[in-house]
């Protein structure tokens, strides 16, 4: 394959990309920011009427696959497919999982009967999201990084910009969806979250052709830049078989006794631990290969961490918004779903300065390397459950607190976040071998799925034992971003020339 040469200016494709991750994540976002209140609202105000623990068990379920099924989506596109056509096959169908959610939202007046329905609605919805996102989300980022050399100092800027489009599309899917959601009816937020998904589909579309060659089925003749009516045949035809297939599944799931799902469970988790194993395995060679992804592992593994402290965001941190912070403004009080917007407003104003600040250290030599840039995400993260601790101590006291706790927590995150997430994108990107990349960056997403599952357990499992959750999570970030210091240099040796 030719060597990409390095970049003086960003390409068009990235923009595109750009655009279409954005309304992927306005219909992501838009869901998760409802999620929990959902659940946990009355029956009478047409929520599932959960108590807390059972509502953070769901999100922990929901939001852990979500980050799992990548692994399936990277194989099926290095295999298979390429990219952009599992791309669109993953939108497609997450645009489903919405409208399957909105439904379930719109039949809370139905009578016990139709309630069951409504159930499986839900869950089925879930099923498609779920699915649907394992074929999107890991594809879109390897397009991103196609197309710069790895060593480019433009990559890690690219990554950057297209944080923005992620956290452009998490503020209007909080803002839309989760305004709709939680002050008007629930359905209409699904609604929303699911038309912006159609969007981002159809914006794809249209600007295809700025992606040149990158992402397309293997073996594709190099003049061709677009997908053509043959090839959305095979996309319609794996989107209804995908949506079929996890109806059948919801539905057999029914009817299985306990004993079997758990044996089901832990043989599904077994296989796709010895498959990705098998897959990273047999196509990795040689001495440089094996040690570049010793890297990726290590770092995934510190990752799930950091995720486990983040994605409090959507469960913990949303409760905390709801019943314990003080959110009227001039009479008026505010969505508590809109705090998980401070994410979202702090990376459009950081994540450009990053994007600089990584160019200019470059030019002046002073680029941190990769896991230096990790411990630091993770002090900073440290940080910020030091002062979500001192928070809840003034909340137990049976005060509703300042939103500033709140909104200090998060700034804190969001600056741990653009330390880890685009770096971690682009570094996969880098030192994983060339035909491995989208499984490769399945196992990153593995590890952000095992970070999710953990943010909904933890509260939980520490219960058990009396310990709190946010100083635990602030100690353990500590340990880990000391022991992410003391091994860089072999870290850094490991990477054989890749910074």
């Amino acid at each position: 394959m030719k060597e990409i040469p390095f970049r003086k200016s960003h390409p068009k494709g990235l923009y595109t990309l750009f655009a279409t991750e954005m309304w992927e994540r306005f219909s992501y976002y838009g869901m998760r920011a409802l999620l929990t209140l959902y659940l946990t609202a009355e029956l009478v105000n047409g929520g599932f009427g959960l108590d807390r623990e059972s509502a953070l068990e769901v999100y922990a379920i929901f939001t852990g696959l979500v980050y799992l099924t990548p692994i399936l989506g990277g194989w099926v596109s290095d295999k298979f497919f390429g990219q952009r056509k599992t791309v669109y096959i993953g939108g497609l169908v997450m645009a489903v999982g919405q409208f399957l959610l909105a439904s379930s939202a719109l039949l809370y007046e139905t009578t016990q009967t139709t309630s069951d329905s409504r159930q499986f609605l839900f869950n089925f919805g879930l099923g498609v999201l779920i699915i649907g996102n394992g074929f999107f989300k890991p594809n879109i980022s390897t397009v991103v990084g196609d197309f710069y050399n790895n060593n480019d100092p433009m990559k890690d800027s690219a990554f950057n910009i297209f944080y923005l489009g992620i956290n452009l599309g998490a503020i209007l899917g909080t803002f839309i969806a989760g305004g709709l959601g939680e002050d008007v009816e629930w359905g209409y937020g699904f609604l929303a979250a699911g038309i912006g998904m159609i969007l981002g589909v159809l914006w794809l579309k249209m600007r295809e052709n700025t992606l040149e060659h990158y992402g397309l089925p293997p073996n594709t003749p190099e003049e061709k830049t677009v997908l053509d009516s043959k090839d959305w045949v095979t996309i319609f035809i794996w989107m209804i078989g995908l949506i079929v297939t996890t109806y059948v599944l919801m539905f057999s799931w029914g009817l299985i006794p306990e004993i079997a799902k758990t044996i089901i469970t832990y043989g599904i988790f077994g296989a796709i631990i010895l498959g990705l194993a098998f897959s990273i395995g047999k196509g990795t060679k040689g001495a440089d290969e094996w040690s570049r992804m010793a890297v990726i592992i290590v770092l995934a593994v510190f990752n799930i961490v950091f995720w486990a402290g983040f994605e409090q965001a959507g469960g913990t941190f949303s409760l905390f918004a709801k019943n314990n912070t003080d959110r009227m403004i001039f009479g008026w009080e505010m969505p508590a779903t809109w705090f998980q917007n401070v994410n979202s407003f702090a990376i459009l104003l950081f994540a450009s300065l990053f994007s600089i600040m990584w160019i200019w250290l470059d030019k002046k030599g002073w680029n941190p390397r990769t896991p230096i840039k990790f411990a630091l995400g993770f002090f900073l993260g440290a940080i910020a459950f030091f002062v979500m601790t001192q928070a809840q101590g003034l909340a137990d006291t049976g005060i509703k607190v300042s939103p500033w706790w709140l909104v200090s927590v998060y700034v804190l995150l969001t600056l741990g976040e653009l330390m880890l997430s685009p770096i971690g994108l682009s570094m996969v990107t880098k030192l994983a071998p060339t035909k491995l990349v989208s499984v490769v960056m399945g196992l990153w997403m593995a590890s952000f799925a095992a970070g999710n599952f953990m943010a909904g357990m933890l509260e939980s499992i520490l219960k058990r034992f009396d310990y709190p959750l946010y100083p635990f999570i602030m100690w353990v970030m500590i340990i880990i971003g000391v022991i992410t210091v003391l091994i860089s240099p072999l870290l850094n040796k490991a990477m054989k020339g890749i910074h």
